[in-house]
């Protein structure tokens, strides 16, 4: 078989919770315009002049309440990935590699790396099982800009997203099914998505609709729960996907609901959205509103029945038979 490759990409993740590295990889990030599409002329001095002075110490802090021995857990969990399905592809001669769409490792580089190799097979696999514009159309920008100057390109499959695929719902119903038994029955169970702009979703992004596929089934797997669909991290003064997750979980306490559960199926590995944001300031808000039990339910992160997901999607791009046992 020719060099053939697997480019897992995530997000990303600043290389230290400093102020420094905060702040240049929250100017990476939030110059990209599918994060946000405003008009240069007005975005860019808001980001330099106010957003870049004041966010990276506040956010800093925030990394530093998850950052672990070994550095940033969005790495880490996507290092472990990576090992994984590298390990279930070793009798192909596939490459598994990770990339990030900004800081470290870099899209840019570590495709510029498969080059130097002479991949002639790329399968890349944006790592956001619900499609949005902002996360895989980004990951599809920088990937035309990188391959922009190869004389020698590959033979490319783009996996779009997942977000009803069979080994994927088995991870997160696994990961449902292992709280409850631990912990009891929730009276709620929030699935939290990472929110967009409502505008972004009125323009022809379809990553509601991709979010709903996945609750739906999550609700069909576990009709005795009652399940509400919410999203997190806004950001900005624009009006995004409602119901808040925050606002929700205070709501609940507030109305008498005594124990809840969230986990985040748009997260394919846990990260400061969900250490933090979920698992540490919606669990205050909800005690603090009156609440007794919250339940963080961690992401997929390198569950075997995810690993089988990626593997499934890799093997079926590349028309290699299928390894999976039905392990559920």
């Amino acid at each position: 078989m020719d060099k053939t490759a697997v480019l897992l990409v995530n997000l990303g993740t600043p290389d230290a919770p400093d102020p420094k590295s905060v702040r240049r990889y929250l100017a990476e990030f939030l110059s990209d315009p599918r994060v946000i599409d405003l008009p240069r002329w007005k975005w860019l001095p808001i980001l330099h002049g106010i957003i870049l002075r004041v966010r990276p110490k506040k956010s800093a802090k925030l990394y530093q309440s998850v950052w672990t021995d070994e550095g940033s857990p969005l790495l880490l969990n996507g290092r472990r990935q990576q090992a994984a399905l590298q390990e279930r592809l070793a009798d192909t001669g596939v490459k598994a590699v990770l990339a990030m769409s900004y800081g470290t490792p870099h899209l840019s580089g570590e495709l510029e790396k498969l080059h130097q190799w002479g991949v002639r097979h790329l399968v890349v696999v944006p790592l956001y099982p619900q499609y949005s514009s902002t996360t895989v159309g980004s990951v599809w920008d920088g990937l035309q800009q990188s391959l922009a100057g190869w004389r020698d390109l590959p033979e490319l499959a783009f996996i779009r997203d997942y977000p009803d695929h069979q080994s994927y719902i088995a991870a997160l119903a696994d990961r449902i099914r292992n709280t409850v038994s631990d912990h009891g029955m929730p009276g709620r169970l929030l699935l939290s998505y990472h929110g967009i702009p409502i505008r972004y979703a009125r323009n022809e992004d379809d990553y509601p609709q991709r979010c709903r596929i996945t609750t739906e089934i999550i609700r069909q797997q576990f009709p005795e729960l009652s399940i509400l669909e919410t999203f997190q991290s806004k950001f900005g003064n624009e009006e995004w996907l409602k119901p808040a997750t925050i606002d929700t979980v205070r709501a609940l306490a507030g109305q008498g609901v005594k124990h809840i559960a969230v986990i985040a199926p748009g997260f394919s590995a846990d990260c400061l959205e969900t250490l933090q944001e979920l698992a540490q300031e919606n669990a205050h808000a909800f005690y603090e509103a009156g609440g007794q039990q919250f339940d963080y339910i961690p992401a997929v992160n390198d569950h075997p029945f995810f690993i089988d997901c990626l593997e499934d999607l890799v093997r079926q791009r590349l028309k290699m038979p299928a390894k999976i046992k039905n392990r559920y």
